[in-house]
């Protein structure tokens, strides 16, 4: 098996996006860092602990539709274990927002009480929303607002260029731009960003990045692929990387004069169909790899 290669993908506004965040935190009352449930260690940002501080925070386990749910579970555990309150939800369909307010005013308790003793009992809750691109940023918010995603007026402090969304039940929002961060020390986890879409796929190889997954899955979720994929148990055993990759687009008929398989094809459709949750409810992570 071919080593793993190194993705970076770090454009200029990111780091603007950094800066704004920090700026940006005295306005909040609390933090909503959305993550992808297929990948929770690779999409969390390993530099949010430090941009976030001591501000509250709550992860939400965005794409739990296309995870593995009894994963799903262990991950909301372990977060509990460490002390952060954690939810899944499909922003798609709405699946588990309802839980989103009770955890928020949970969190939140001492510092309501607080407002409440002082006569601010009506003053909205500011929450920031970040995470990094593709893990459902933008639909958590939308389908909070309604779809609407109107905009708040400018407010103290404010610079251009954030945007306040208004939410029912007194609560505003702050969307913040994607964020990744310069640097993946992991190589596996450029991979699994990659194979997500959170990194463009114009920047890699992505009949490497295919083959990659295809092992993958094959040693994680064998009988999923195989089912997609109308594979054997006979045909996969042992196989190599490149040739589950040609088998795959042999088994789906994309051959090229000659009888060659396109495999650049091929890697196309098994990589938007992992995407697009069609292989099955996967997840590529486990707690115990967390660092």
């Amino acid at each position: 098996m071919e080593e793993a290669t190194p993705i970076q993908w770090f454009p200029g506004h990111m780091a603007k996006t950094r800066r704004l965040m920090k700026t940006s935190l005295p306005l909040v009352d609390i933090v909503l860092e959305v993550i992808d449930a297929r990948i929770p260690i690779s999409s969390r940002n390993p530099e949010m602990r430090s941009l976030v501080g001591k501000k509250p925070r709550i992860v939400v386990l965005n794409k739990c539709d296309m995870a593995d749910e009894a994963l799903n579970n262990e991950w909301i555990q372990y977060y509990r274990e460490k002390g952060i309150k954690a939810f899944a939800v499909d922003c798609r369909s709405g699946r588990g927002l309802k839980q989103l307010s009770p955890i928020v005013h949970d969190v939140l308790k001492d510092e309501l009480e607080r407002r409440e003793r002082k006569g601010m009992a009506g003053k909205p809750i500011r929450m920031m929303v970040v995470g990094i691109p593709n893990v459902g940023k933008s639909s958590l918010i939308n389908r909070l607002a309604g779809g609407k995603r109107a905009k708040v007026e400018d407010r103290p402090g404010v610079t251009r260029g954030k945007q306040w969304v208004s939410i029912d039940g007194g609560v505003d929002l702050l969307d913040m731009p994607g964020v990744l961060w310069p640097k993946f020390e992991d190589k596996i986890v450029g991979e699994h960003l990659a194979y997500t879409g959170a990194v463009k796929d114009d920047i890699i190889d992505t009949e490497w990045l295919a083959m990659r997954l295809a092992d993958l899955l094959n040693r994680e979720y064998h009988s999923l692929l195989c089912e997609r994929y109308g594979l054997s148990d006979e045909e996969t055993a042992g196989i190599e990387p490149f040739a589950l990759l040609e088998l795959i687009g042999r088994k789906r008929g994309m051959l090229l004069s000659g009888g060659e398989v396109n495999t650049e094809r091929a890697a196309a459709v098994l990589l938007n169909e992992y995407r697009g949750g069609a292989i099955g409810r996967m997840t590529l992570e486990r707690p115990h790899e967390s660092l």
